[in-house]
């Protein structure tokens, strides 16, 4: 019933930015918690961050912590994903993920998954 859409992907070099968005569409009308996960070739899927309904709790993988930025515009249904800084190491498909219950850092936790936006950052 919940649709998810990504955009903003694409190619940057090490040290640039990118502003990822997802927009939840469908049958939205409770509240939810929403999430970004990325997974390189061969590589398993792995957290990246995480924001709470009122946007009151954020987590943060450590390898992207000081560097990425989460938000959300309810009245949008929208999640934002702020990449500053991106390393090599960043490149993957970058998934957006909604949860309706609470804020969470494990994939499993989460009910519904965007198609992915391919992020590369070259060096």
């Amino acid at each position: 019933q919940v649709q998810l859409v990504e955009s903003g992907g694409g190619l940057v070099q090490a040290g640039g930015s990118l502003r990822l968005s997802c927009a939840a569409s469908g049958r939205t009308f409770s509240s939810y918690a929403m999430g970004w996960f990325r997974q390189a070739p061969g590589k398993e899927r792995e957290f990246v961050a995480a924001i709470s309904w009122s946007g009151g709790i954020t987590y943060y993988a450590d390898s992207v912590k000081g560097r990425f930025t989460i938000s959300r515009d309810n009245a949008k249904n929208t999640v934002y994903l702020q990449m500053n800084s991106l390393k090599p190491e960043d490149t993957a498909v970058y998934y957006c993920a909604l949860s309706w219950g609470w804020v969470a850092t494990s994939a499993s936790k989460y009910d519904y998954w965007g198609q992915g936006t391919q992020v590369t950052v070259s060096s």
